[in-house]
């Protein structure tokens, strides 16, 4: 199995202005809980980045009641109520939510199916340089490297991991 390793810090400096390109999304369709096709980037914020605040403002805020959290806190998005307002990204008090998630694409050639190795492949070579890489990495903790799900490393800074720390 080929393993891709996602640096979430990199894609937030390109959201930030630090890239003249568009950020292409890897779309997948597990787990099942996840409402149907998910970004890779936003399953693995909701995952790793997100701090799961109790009262959840983001939650709160959303006027078509498209985000929800599951039995372990974090935030799963319905894709087909979300209105791409931006509410939840406003008021998130830790900037966690990356407003690009919500933009509606309609440029298909964006879009590539993460479980065809050919479309993976053009993936890789169209996200920003830095960004998206074969690897033969494993998990580790010590360079925030976590797995997403088999075959998806994501490099981010884990919120559960700083929580425990203090």
């Amino acid at each position: 199995m080929r393993t891709i390793l996602i640096d979430l810090t990199k894609y937030r400096e390109c959201e930030q202005g630090g890239c003249d390109m568009k950020v292409p999304e890897g779309l997948i369709s597990q787990p099942p809980e996840t409402n149907g096709l998910k970004s890779l980037r936003e399953l693995a914020v909701f995952t790793y980045a997100c701090r799961r605040c109790e009262d959840a403002p983001c939650v709160e805020v959303c006027p078509e009641e498209a985000l929800d959290k599951d039995s372990n806190g974090m935030i799963i998005r319905s894709t087909h109520l979300c209105v791409a307002c931006k509410s939840c990204v406003t008021i998130c008090p830790f900037g966690t939510m990356m407003s690009d998630f919500y933009e509606y694409k309609r440029d298909e050639s964006l879009y590539y199916n993460l479980h065809d190795d050919q479309q993976l492949d053009e993936f890789i070579k169209r996200s920003p340089e830095g960004t998206v890489q074969l690897t033969d990495e494993n998990t580790k903790d010590q360079d925030n490297i976590f797995e997403l799900m088999p075959g998806i490393l994501v490099k981010d800074h884990s919120w559960e991991k700083l929580k425990n720390l203090t």
